[in-house]
């Protein structure tokens, strides 16, 4: 086995591993940072191309690293590893401890595993693994809102695994192959072609948040403690959107479905903003801003498919979004539980920094901010999308400065300072957030600071940030309050309307069945966790990981 294939192999396998090793470590935590080194190191040393052929599993199981693979592999496995430093000291010593590294590992290896996918059985494996187990890191401290969170993250998922079974069941029929490529070449003449879409795109889509399917989103990053909030928000959310850009065919081969993608993006881009500004906590504003750029992105993939000249420069700029979101968000959650310890001139220095972070993300001029919006000019062209999509800056910027100002007018930390480890992984994220789009930019032949400066360039990214700037002025000064949804907004709705329809039904009769607490009551919960309950243990847990390793050594020899 050659090097680069060791490390590919070792990309999902390490993380695996350490999953189980989870179960008997005495020390779990100290395990968390080292899942996501092989990624890294894949991502910047495997050369393009490289495979990793599984012929005898799962129908010829394949890993595969390309550019794309390697710039979302890259992204990441850096948020996981300065989201583990940052998690090892948070973690320490609270209860579940342990169940929360094993299945942090899990997901971990889920999140890369999507990145390496060379075929759509692997893929979906991948997509399951990072989408269930996080399911435990969501309800990680047990508290009411933290299981309600988890019920409606879990069910969701599962609608979104089905639909995206039945998408890719069609695909990979329709082109007699399990390669992705073939897939995609495949689906535009397939004969069920719109029912194998629309199931990858709720599929996919739900994982990106987009309206109507996105209520888990702000639910689950709001609930989830700060270091699985920056990975839901840094990385997680991206396996939607690269998994679209995998089996989505390009080059207008599919008629309807990339207006569809943009308006539905560009949809969900302006009502996670009308509903993040109206938040009260500051995670919530953070999670409906994720919400807001996953809906950009989305959009620009849209234009990207439908573009005549092919997509190649509508996945630069996803590629440049997704960089520069991703890195910056993350920053953003961890700073969220730095400024609830720290005080004085620490709190201070950790909010400026999340200030910086969040203007770049709204396109703050000469950042990574500004050369990735600059990027989607070409992809979305003119018309009323791309107005409608450099109109957004205004809308994120607003959420970044809702954020700060919840941020700030919150309470000091206590006596007791984060520890080292956590402002170090708080550090290297806002300098990664910093420097990493530029680098990439730069090294495809992206413009250079002095085109960056020039005059109409430097007004159209700042003209967004000076007018959220005087609409927050005016907002403060206003004694009005907006109308506060709740967190969750469509999913709390529902659950309250799904709540309502039970105590008609217990009203209707005494033996009527009790209204369920959330989504989680209701004799058909109860056989399923009682079902469940023998493979509940860790231990359980652990052997199964055990097993699927052995099976993934044995298929590589």
């Amino acid at each position: 086995m050659r090097w680069h294939t060791f490390l590919i192999a070792a990309t999902v396998l390490v993380p695996l591993l350490l999953a189980a090793a989870s179960a008997v470590a005495r020390q779990p935590r100290r395990l968390l940072p080292w899942g996501g080194a092989p990624g890294l190191l894949c991502a910047l040393l495997v050369p393009s191309g490289s495979e990793v052929a599984m012929p005898q599993a799962l129908l010829g199981a394949a890993l595969r690293l390309d550019a794309l693979g390697a710039a979302f592999l890259g992204l990441c496995a850096f948020i996981w590893t300065c989201a583990a430093l940052y998690g090892r000291s948070y973690v320490a010593g609270q209860p579940h401890e342990r169940m929360f590294c094993g299945f942090w590992q899990l997901t971990l290896a889920g999140s890369l595993g999507v990145c390496l996918a060379a075929d759509a059985i692997t893929f979906y494996l991948a997509f399951a693994t990072v989408s269930l187990p996080a399911y435990v890191l969501v309800i990680h401290d047990r508290a009411p809102g933290s299981l309600r969170a988890g019920r409606v993250y879990i069910a969701l998922a599962v609608l979104g695994e089905m639909a995206l079974l039945m998408g890719l069941m069609l695909s990979v029929d329709a082109a007699g192959s399990i390669g992705i490529e073939a897939v995609r070449q495949a689906l535009a003449q397939a004969p069920w072609r719109d029912a194998a879409v629309l199931g990858l795109l709720v599929g996919l889509g739900l994982k990106c948040g987009l309206v109507p399917l996105h209520g888990w989103l702000p639910l689950a990053h709001s609930a989830a403690p700060v270091p699985a909030s920056a990975v839901l928000s840094g990385a997680i959310v991206k396996a939607g959107l690269i998994g679209l850009m995998r089996f989505l065919p390009a080059d207008q081969a599919l008629p309807v479905w990339p207006e569809v993608l943009t308006w539905t993006g560009l949809l969900t881009a302006y009502a996670a903003v009308l509903l993040g500004l109206a938040q009260q906590l500051p995670k919530a504003v953070l999670a409906y801003s994720t919400m807001s750029q996953m809906g950009l992105m989305v959009a620009v993939l849209g234009a990207a498919l439908g573009a005549p000249d092919g997509p190649a420069a509508g996945y630069l700029a996803l590629t440049l979004l997704a960089l520069q979101h991703g890195l910056a968000k993350g920053g953003l959650f961890l700073s969220a539980g730095l400024l609830a310890r720290e005080s004085g001139r620490v709190r201070l220095a950790v909010l400026a920094a999340a200030a910086l972070m969040g203007a770049v993300i709204a396109g703050l001029p000469l950042s990574g901010g500004a050369i990735a919006k600059l990027a989607t000019k070409e992809p979305l062209g003119t018309g009323w999308a791309a107005t409608l999509a450099g109109w957004s800056a205004a809308g994120t910027a607003l959420l970044m400065l809702r954020f700060l100002f919840l941020e700030k007018a919150g309470p000091a930390g206590a006596a007791q300072p984060a520890p080292a480890a956590m402002r170090v992984a708080f550090g290297v994220m806002v300098v990664a957030a910093l420097a990493a789009p530029w680098w990439f930019s730069l090294a495809r032949g992206g413009p250079t600071l002095a085109e960056l400066g020039s005059g109409s360039k430097l007004w159209s990214a700042a003209w967004p940030l000076l007018l959220a700037t005087a609409l927050a002025l005016v907002a403060g000064r206003s004694r009005g309050g907006m109308p506060a949804p709740p967190v969750g907004d469509l999913a709390a709705w529902g659950e309250s309307a799904w709540a309502a329809w039970w105590r008609r039904d217990a009203e209707a009769g005494p033996g009527a069945a009790p209204p369920p607490s959330g989504w989680g009551g209701g004799a058909g919960w109860t056989v399923l966790e009682r079902l469940a309950r023998p493979l509940a243990g860790w231990p359980a847990v652990a052997a199964g990981l055990g097993l699927s390793v052995l099976v993934f050594v044995l298929a590589l020899s």
